[in-house]
């Protein structure tokens, strides 16, 4: 069964990486061989839920700036699924969640985490959007309207960052990490093993350093999201957890 996953994607750099994060990567790729995926990106923001639909080869979305060439020549050719991107806008509206079907490429929040996982690109993905001023419990409620999709085959996946302050980024390779941002994962960590959503929604008051980890919530909400979307009734596991450049926290959780 492919359960939702909640996974760090890494900077523009994770391209063309090796590194123990994309090792990571590509053995959860083949462990888990969904028929399609439905991946809400950190990069892709609108007020209302919009799903890229499409059954052609994605266009790839270069959103970052400053990097080699190399960075805006590589090509993902994964397709898209009209039908997928029907089931999930048929979901939402169900609960009464306002949907957009509007195409979008795929960003730096989709490309290299499927790079590593997915190098054939031969799964379709369905790029849906985030909105980081919804409050807290309505990003679970996104994701428990999509409850039971990993019955079909579809998984979903939150890609983002549990931490993701730039002004806390130390690019040394050797920078230690930073205590709060150790005790702010520890405590995000300790809550979602334990799927207390109730302290989950209300992680900006009571999660530790919440304001200098998340300082805008857009990388930290596709983690309720998959959250949301996973079973009540299955364990939350840890499937990748370490904290680089000081603060950059990679923890990543199968729902």
């Amino acid at each position: 069964m492919i359960s939702p996953v909640f996974l760090a994607h890494g900077s523009p750099m994770t391209i063309f990486e090796d590194s123990d994060f994309t090792r990571f990567l590509n053995r959860f790729g083949q462990e888990n061989k969904p028929k399609a995926i439905v991946i809400f990106s950190a990069h892709f923001e609108n007020h209302v839920t919009t799903i890229a639909a499409t059954d052609e080869v994605h266009e790839m979305v270069y959103d970052y700036y400053g990097f080699p060439p190399a960075y805006y020549q590589v090509q993902y050719p994964a397709r898209g699924s009209t039908i997928v991107a029907s089931i999930v806008a048929e979901r939402l509206r169900s609960r009464n969640i306002p949907v957009e079907l509007k195409y979008r490429g795929i960003d730096h929040g989709v490309f290299p985490i499927m790079l590593h996982a997915y190098p054939e690109a031969n799964i379709p993905i369905v790029p849906v959007s985030v909105n980081p001023f919804l409050p807290a419990r309505q990003q679970i409620a996104i994701g428990e309207a999509l409850q039971g999709l990993e019955q079909d085959g579809i998984m979903v996946v939150g890609s983002g960052f549990l931490t993701h302050n730039f002004n806390e980024i130390d690019m040394s390779d050797a920078a230690p990490p930073r205590q709060w941002a150790i005790e702010f994962r520890d405590w995000i960590r300790e809550k979602a093993l334990a799927r207390d959503v109730e302290a989950l929604g209300e992680y900006v008051a009571l999660a530790p350093h919440a304001r200098r980890g998340v300082p805008r919530a857009e990388h930290f909400v596709p983690l309720l999201i998959a959250l949301g979307a996973g079973s009540p009734a299955r364990e939350v596991q840890v499937l990748h957890d370490t904290i680089e450049h000081g603060s950059l926290s990679t923890l990543s959780l199968k729902f």
